[in-house]
């Protein structure tokens, strides 16, 4: 099974560290993010690899290469304009046969990849989600108003949970025709387009850890997270 990481954003949540450095490649620990998603995806058994990048693609291509030094196949498919999540595996359709993982380039997993893909095989689904559940706090409190205006409740500072798209998904080569070539195009589209149209689409929950990059703090944290575990170890 083939793989595509979509490693071609701008990183503009994570500036200025992206002004130089294209955010799969920002360091954490002893290798870049990008290194601990190729070295989770070796380890989940799929070696064959299709990087989708266009921001800053030389750091990316001069330090994975061929992908055989980290024993893997690499691939690259470059944009030169901004396509958007969607957009961009849409331009790696060539590459692709039947069900491949698509996944993006800032955050790192750590679940069991097959029991998935069993998952999707099993209901031929058409994509499918992994899902996890999040939980958070919120900072304000929430008035709730009668008919006539008079206040009915206070809730100050619930919490809500709920089910989070971890940015990973199995797919099946025909979801991409609801994604059309050479224009931006973000990722949840596809999937309304998809679920309008009556397709199998289903989400799969794991209770593995997902390190979210997508943001400066996120990064931070977990970059000193690293540093500690490194000196404690």
């Amino acid at each position: 099974m083939k793989a595509v990481i979509l490693a071609g954003g701008h990183g503009k949540r994570l500036k200025p560290y992206t002004l130089f450095l294209p955010k799969p490649m920002l360091p954490l620990g002893d290798k870049p993010i990008l290194g601990h998603i190729i070295k989770w995806l070796k380890e989940q058994k799929i070696n064959d690899i299709i990087l989708s990048v266009s921001y800053l693609n030389k750091p990316i291509e001069e330090y994975f290469g061929d992908g055989k030094e980290f024993k893997v196949k690499i691939k690259y498919i470059r944009s030169k304009k901004p396509l958007g999540t969607a957009g961009q595996l849409k331009k790696a359709e060539a590459l692709l046969d039947d069900t491949f993982v698509c996944l993006y380039a800032d955050a790192i997993l750590d679940f069991k990849l097959n029991n998935a893909i069993k998952f999707h095989k099993k209901n031929k689904s058409l994509a499918t989600m992994i899902l996890q559940e999040y939980k958070t706090k919120l900072k304000y409190g929430f008035i709730e108003l009668n008919n006539d205006k008079s206040i009915k409740t206070w809730k100050e500072k619930p919490s809500i949970s709920g089910l989070i798209n971890t940015g990973c998904y199995i797919m099946d080569k025909k979801f991409l025709k609801f994604i059309p070539k050479n224009k931006k195009y973000e990722m949840d589209k596809p999937f309304k387009k998809s679920l309008k149209s009556k397709m199998n689409i289903y989400g799969f929950e794991v209770n593995g850890n997902i390190l979210d990059l997508g943001d400066k703090n996120a990064y931070e944290n977990a970059f000193a997270n690293f540093i500690k575990e490194k000196k404690n170890g």
